[in-house]
């Protein structure tokens, strides 16, 4: 359930806020009183946000922003700092997978494309809302969103090593930057309901199966641990990796018990 206040005078910019994972947690930070930029490759999904949060009475603006383009990054932080007169939070959701050759037909370029837009593109953006963070101190944090692939063998290569990468940086940074006031944390969700997974119900109920809490997770799910994370009942919190994937890291099924 959302604690409302919670966010109350924060300013908070989320990355890939336009759908999916992102898109839920803008609406439940907004929810929490945060005032949100929402920031999305695809303008017109960031815009829609932004006029949902606003429409329900809450403060919020879109900003178009490809993590993949460093001066892009740049420009749409600077803009959520002068529009929001500062930044508290930065939750960084925006990355993608998609179809692979097998690992020895991978080529350069789909090695580089994919971590580019997992792992380098969340530095950069990082690295926008840096200043603004250490200004605004004790409270401020980030929140990134890895993968569970980055946790355990489970395929996709680029993809895997650019989450196992993300939680490298994370907790760097979070031992580097702790002394300015500035938390940094991960959340590696398993299975989740998105936008992947359109038209692939079947595939996505037998993906469930497997799950010991037996079902796939929700955006929801995950938004609601970024609230965890980047509030105030987290503040002596920093560096971890927070798997939220209805356990299926610790076994698919009871040995104990008969099929």
């Amino acid at each position: 359930m959302s604690v409302p206040h919670r966010f109350a005078g924060r300013a908070i910019y989320v990355t890939g806020g336009g759908t999916g994972i992102g898109r839920a947690t803008a609406l439940r930070l907004d929810a929490e009183g945060g005032a949100i930029a929402v920031s999305d490759i695809d303008a017109a999904l960031a815009r829609d946000v932004a006029a949902e949060i606003v429409a329900a009475g809450g403060t919020a603006f879109s900003t178009s922003c490809d993590i993949t383009d460093s001066a892009a990054v740049q420009a749409s932080f600077a803009d959520a700092v002068a529009r929001l007169g500062k930044l508290d939070i930065l939750v960084a959701t925006a990355g993608g997978d998609w179809d692979e050759p097998a690992f020895e037909d991978i080529p350069d370029a789909l090695w580089n494309a994919k971590l580019d837009v997992n792992l380098v593109g969340a530095a950069r953006c990082i690295r926008a809302a840096l200043p603004s963070l250490v200004a605004a101190g004790s409270g401020a944090n980030v929140v990134a969103i890895g993968s569970i692939n980055g946790n355990a063998a489970i395929g996709g290569y680029p993809y895997s090593a650019a989450k196992a990468g993300l939680e490298s940086m994370i907790k760097n940074l979070a031992a580097q930057y702790g002394r300015s006031g500035v938390r940094f944390n991960l959340i590696t969700p398993g299975t989740i309901r998105t936008r992947n997974w359109s038209g692939r119900d079947d595939d996505l109920a037998r993906m469930a199966q497997r799950v010991p809490l037996g079902r796939a997770g929700e955006p929801a799910d995950i938004a609601a641990a970024v609230s965890f994370l980047a509030s105030p009942d987290a503040g002596w919190i920093t560096g971890v990796n927070l798997p939220v994937e209805g356990g299926i890291l610790v076994g698919t099924a009871n040995p104990f018990t008969a099929d």
